[in-house]
């Protein structure tokens, strides 16, 4: 019996420190920036504010829709440049490692589209190591369309103190309608902004 109740107490001991860990981790508060503003300009930037969220290791950066719709003969080149704060608390190294954004195109007959995003961190223009950031839409091409973009800049080293830095977006859709029909219109856009995933590393 009194092995038994031993090897009882044993066990309640190991269940009440694996409900204690559990309790820790759950309470652990996840990595957040201090604040993230964000600046918006250009002459194709949608009205209405830019919103931010932070969610895992992922920030999302949303805006109204983005677009620019060129009618028969026109060409239309629209832009919108974001730069979003970065202010990084002390103890972390930050870096972010991918971008995603997407959207739609129509191009009529005759038509044609670009995408073209250029994209900055810390005063350094981002190499990208997977998939090109812009595309170029054909004559007939109506869809939608993803972009998802491995980067390597440079990191965010906060571990002896706090760091405010900058990532910039440089986005430019153009809508080519020269030679379509009298009538029609190119049009291309990107829907709800963007999507940035970081790797946060405690010093």
């Amino acid at each position: 019996m009194k092995v038994l109740s031993a090897f009882i107490s044993s066990l309640t001991l190991l269940s009440l420190n694996v409900v204690g860990l559990s309790h820790v981790q759950a309470q652990s508060p996840g990595f957040q920036f201090q604040s993230v503003p964000v600046t918006v300009f250009g002459n194709g930037c949608p009205s209405g504010n830019a919103q931010t969220n932070l969610q895992g290791n992922t920030l999302s950066v949303t805006l109204p829709r983005f677009q620019a719709i060129a009618l028969s003969p026109k060409v239309v080149s629209e832009s919108c440049n974001l730069r979003i704060g970065l202010n990084v608390p002390k103890g972390y190294r930050v870096k972010p490692i991918n971008i995603r954004y997407f959207g739609f195109t129509n191009v009529p007959q005759g038509g044609s589209a670009a995408l073209r995003v250029r994209l900055v961190f810390q005063g350094k223009d981002v190499p990208n190591s997977s998939n090109d950031p812009n595309a170029n839409f054909p004559s007939g091409f109506s869809g939608g369309w993803v972009k998802d973009v491995g980067i390597t800049p440079d990191t965010i080293d906060a571990c002896a103190n706090p760091v405010n830095s900058v990532f910039g977006i440089n986005t430019n859709l153009i809508a080519r309608a020269r030679d379509v029909a009298a009538g029609q219109q190119t049009q291309i856009r990107i829907d709800r902004g963007y999507r940035i995933r970081f790797t946060f590393t405690p010093c």
